[in-house]
């Protein structure tokens, strides 16, 4: 089994930075692509960001564009989101989420894994 464990997630004030780890365990996901998906109160699970590492492509959701960034550290097996210039309407659980091929996917329902989630609040 493949297992996703995110974390890094907080409080922080309007035009504050925060870093997100998601770590996995169980299997390599050096071929598997990587995203990040939130989800805020009474909405949908969205799309924030992913990595494609086959073709080391990156794709951003519009909200985010220019603020936050996805990267990787394959010798830890682990995914990152550095988000910086947060707004309140960032506020959301944050989910990590890997899919065993390669391609840009958005959507929840092509992704074979996901972690718990981690709280991330942005005060006006």
């Amino acid at each position: 089994q493949v297992q996703l464990v995110e974390s890094g997630g907080g409080l922080v004030q309007a035009g504050g930075s925060l870093r997100l780890s998601c770590a996995a365990s169980g299997r390599t996901l050096i071929n598997y692509a990587r995203a990040w998906f939130r989800q805020a109160p009474g909405k949908e699970r969205e799309f924030v960001a992913t990595f494609t590492t086959t073709g080391y492509i990156t794709y951003y959701a519009d909200s985010v564009k220019g603020r936050f960034t996805i990267s990787r550290d394959n010798a830890k097996n682990t995914v990152f989101l550095q988000m910086n210039r947060l707004k309140p309407e960032d506020t959301a659980v944050y989910y990590c989420a890997a899919r065993r091929t390669t391609g840009v996917v958005t959507s929840t329902r092509e992704y074979d894994y996901w972690g718990q989630g981690t709280q991330v609040t942005v005060s006006s």
